[in-house]
């Protein structure tokens, strides 16, 4: 089957990021990062639990830590949490898009779905400047970022516009071309950022994070070489072979 059909069998709350949290080790990269302190105002846009806004309190002396999630049964169980260990900070439950974080400073921001996305971007536009905006994986859209530990990116506002997805995408890499070394390092990068406790799992979403790397760079005109890497045909070959999954169509798109 073709990686999209692979990709739809999978649970639509797995694609969106909707059930997965960060780990703890990852928050704290994500804070010492955007050099998170008691100056800083907090939102955690789709927080799924207290975490975010525990550490950003406890650890990272933050001024207000408020963390939003439409799932009305996860900001309970996240607060009760914060209530048995007497910690003072907010969890809303309701749709980030009708949210209110105009306060804020630093916000985590990871979601997949466009249409929240493209929403999200017209309230981002109307921020007060310097507010930084944490991304995972990819920047806001059609923005360069303006600092960046992939798969962690800072996007501030007000932001500064990508003349093009190439640009974006080299922005993001920092280099001036995408390789196989490239895409594998910034692929295991995000794969252990979201952590695991199935390595088997992880190598297998960090090949196909590396594929998919690869593939994009080399449509948008920004591989090394526009002859395919011998690692990245053998990977499309285990792939193929192995669990019937089919790369090869988007090199001829």
């Amino acid at each position: 089957m073709k990686i999209e059909e692979y990709l739809e069998t999978l649970p639509e709350n797995l694609l969106s990021g909707e059930d997965v949290n960060l780990p703890d080790k990852s928050l704290r990269e994500i804070f010492n990062f955007v050099e998170l302190g008691k100056n800083d105002v907090f939102y955690h846009l789709g927080c799924g639990n207290e975490k975010g806004v525990e550490i950003a309190t406890n650890e990272f002396k933050v001024k207000k830590a408020v963390g939003i999630d439409n799932n009305s049964q996860k900001i309970k169980q996240a607060k009760e949490v914060l209530n048995q260990k007497n910690i003072q900070c907010q969890l809303d439950c309701k749709n980030v898009e009708d949210s209110d974080f105009s306060d804020a400073t630093v916000i985590l921001f990871w979601f997949t779905d466009e249409n929240i996305i493209n929403q999200m971007m017209k309230k981002f536009d109307k921020l007060k400047p310097d507010t930084k905006i944490i991304t995972i994986w990819g920047p806001l859209p059609d923005c360069l970022p303006d600092k960046v530990n992939f798969p962690y990116i800072i996007n501030k506002t007000p932001f500064k516009k990508a003349q093009s997805m190439q640009e974006q995408l080299l922005a993001v890499f920092g280099v001036k071309c995408v390789d196989f070394v490239t895409a594998w390092e910034f692929a295991e990068r995000y794969t252990k950022s979201i952590g695991s406790s199935e390595i088997r799992n992880d190598r297998f979403l960090t090949i196909i994070q590396t594929l998919v790397i690869w593939i994009n760079a080399k449509k948008l005109g920004v591989s090394c070489s526009d002859e395919i890497p011998e690692s990245i045909q053998t990977y499309i070959n285990i792939m193929k072979m192995h669990f019937d999954i089919d790369f090869e169509h988007l090199l001829k798109d």
